[in-house]
């Protein structure tokens, strides 16, 4: 991608053609025929999320907050929003608009989300708010305790089933799904480089934590449905599409991090997803014979703070960061074998952790085909918007 993007001023983003497609077909193949519903916080990218939901086997987009929601609702019809919202422009705005209403589906988990619609405006002066039921997927292990992450209250399936029937007599919301992402089974390296004791440990958990979830979540999903129709119960992400779509509840799966790749899944047994997104910035000086130092780099990825955070290098190979001082926000100085031959103006290359983060740091990525740059994506940032 050096040659095909030498035109281009750094900090250059592309994403490789031939790897955007393998992934998405490798997800739509590992899904099973499960429809997988678009994570956008995971690409950020519009043109990539509109040309996955035109794709067999991809439908509609799992928002990340209620104002990307609306502004993704011009051209998608079926948006649920991931997290609780307290935006309370944005919820005046969907409880007003009846065509915002029938696309966007909040995500609530105790009456307090639903108060605070109805302090922007009560039941009879808006239209009916959809709301989809989050139940908590975490596994409380044996000695270890809770695994997983802290986002539902609701655990037990008696608990769904309450929240449920005081869903349905509430007036001004409509119970239309169900989430529950279980990131444990998702978001969790089965072979953590360099890290083989992690890697049976989480493995062991999975093989544990599943079972208990798929028994749970039937039940729990049960109960729901003696008090409303539901038209979709989501689960899982990119990491556990096998998992997730062997579950009789699930109708559907959110995942979206697969279609980038960042290096986070090179620690998965499971799959393995074709490196489709990098950036590469310039080198601008030499402090010593031994040292490189590259503009900007910094870009860190949310999660534990640890070295699987930071952008890998990946060529020229030959290159580490300098363990004093990492990713820097403004430079990065690097050494090994090949610093020694980079000069002032080449190029380093370097791969995301994850994949939300590239795009909040790149107006847009270029779109490589073999050895020529073939069109230009604009991120969330290009287009001006900026969510969270």
């Amino acid at each position: 991608m050096t040659a095909a993007t030498a035109h281009l001023d750094a900090p250059v983003g592309a994403l490789h053609l031939g790897a955007l497609r393998h992934n998405a077909a490798d997800m739509v193949r590992r899904a099973q025929g499960t429809p997988i519903r678009v994570a956008s916080k995971s690409i950020r990218v519009r043109g990539v999320i509109e040309a996955l939901l035109r794709m067999p086997g991809y439908r509609g987009v799992l928002a990340y907050t209620l104002a990307e929601a609306i502004r993704l609702a011009d051209t998608v019809d079926d948006v649920v929003v991931g997290y609780p919202t307290a935006e309370r422009g944005s919820i005046r705005r969907l409880a007003t608009d009846p065509e915002l209403a029938a696309k966007i589906t909040l995500m609530v988990d105790s009456p307090a989300q639903l108060d605070l619609v109805d302090v922007v405006l009560p039941p009879g002066e808006r239209e009916t708010i959809r709301v989809c039921l989050e139940l908590d997927a975490s596994w409380q292990a044996p000695v270890l305790g809770h695994l997983g992450v802290r986002r539902s209250p609701i655990h037990e399936p008696d608990d769904a089933g309450a929240f449920a029937a005081y869903l349905a007599a509430r007036p001004g919301f409509a119970l239309v799904g169900v989430m529950s992402y279980e990131a444990q089974i998702a978001g969790v390296q089965t072979a953590p480089p360099g890290k083989p004791v992690d890697g049976a440990v989480n493995r062991w958990m999975q093989s544990r934590s599943m079972p208990e979830l798929l028994e749970r979540r039937a039940r729990a999903i049960a109960r729901i449905r003696e008090h409303a129709e539901l038209e979709f119960v989501n689960g899982g992400g990119t990491g556990s599409l096998e998992a997730t779509s062997a579950d009789p509840s699930i109708t559907e799966i959110a995942a979206g991090s697969g279609i980038l790749a960042g290096h986070l899944f090179d620690g998965y047994t499971q799959f393995a997803p074709a490196p489709a997104a990098a950036f590469a910035l310039d080198v601008v000086r030499r402090p010593s014979a031994e040292h490189a130092t590259i503009l900007g780099g910094g870009w860190i990825a949310s999660g534990p703070p640890g070295p699987d955070r930071l952008p890998r290098i990946v060529w020229p190979e030959g290159l580490e960061l300098l363990p004093r001082e990492m990713a820097g926000e403004v430079q990065s100085p690097v050494t090994g074998r090949a610093a020694r031959r980079l000069r002032v103006g080449e190029r380093v290359w370097l791969r995301h952790t994850k994949s939300g983060e590239l795009a909040e740091h790149l107006n847009a990525f270029a779109v490589v085909d073999g050895d020529a740059v073939v069109g230009e994506l604009p991120t969330y940032r290009g287009e001006g918007w900026a969510f969270l």
